[in-house]
């Protein structure tokens, strides 16, 4: 991985890639190669490989949420909207990760579907996102037509946070 980092640093992300490709291979559990590698085809201008290392961490690694999380952003990177859903609901199913179900999320509140992205915030609250997943969720309750949920949101929102709806509306 040293060795990586300093090709990284003097040549750019493609003079790494072998190498990070071995520590990949011989890594015996997802981790910080496969994510440094999926960045280093990411970063070496070739979406599509950083996708093909991801979908190969994700057959390897059936079981790591991590893998199934990197993949989701790959997928979401190349706007393949379905396909990085199902990867983060595949992340969800292993481990409720507060990060696979705020991507969730926001990638159905593109879709339309506020009433699954405001489950998808409700869960990533649950799993320790904080006011964020609060602002969000009540967003989507809103936008589905349940004003008294949404009140309720927010009034959680401004009890974790200190500051009032209307405060949060004018900083952005």
């Amino acid at each position: 991985m040293r060795r990586a980092r300093r090709l990284t640093a003097a040549r750019g992300p493609k003079a790494a890639i072998p190498w990070l490709r071995l520590a990949s291979r011989y890594a015996p559990r997802y981790g910080t190669a496969h994510r440094a590698l999926i960045d280093a085809y990411r970063d070496a201008g070739d979406p599509l490989g950083a996708i093909a290392e991801a979908e190969r961490c994700t057959a390897r690694f059936s079981d790591q949420p991590g893998a199934w999380i990197a993949l989701g952003g790959m997928y979401g990177a190349a706007y393949r909207t379905r396909d990085a859903l199902r990867a983060y609901e595949e992340a969800l199913v292993i481990d409720e990760l507060a990060e696979a179900a705020m991507a969730a999320g926001f990638l159905y509140r593109r879709l339309g579907d506020h009433n699954t992205a405001g489950a998808r915030f409700a869960r990533a609250y649950a799993a320790g996102a904080g006011p964020d997943a609060l602002r969000e969720n009540a967003r989507s309750l809103a936008a589905t037509g349940d004003p008294e949920a949404a009140r309720e949101a927010m009034a959680m929102w401004e009890r974790e946070t200190g500051l009032s709806w209307e405060e949060q509306g004018a900083r952005g």
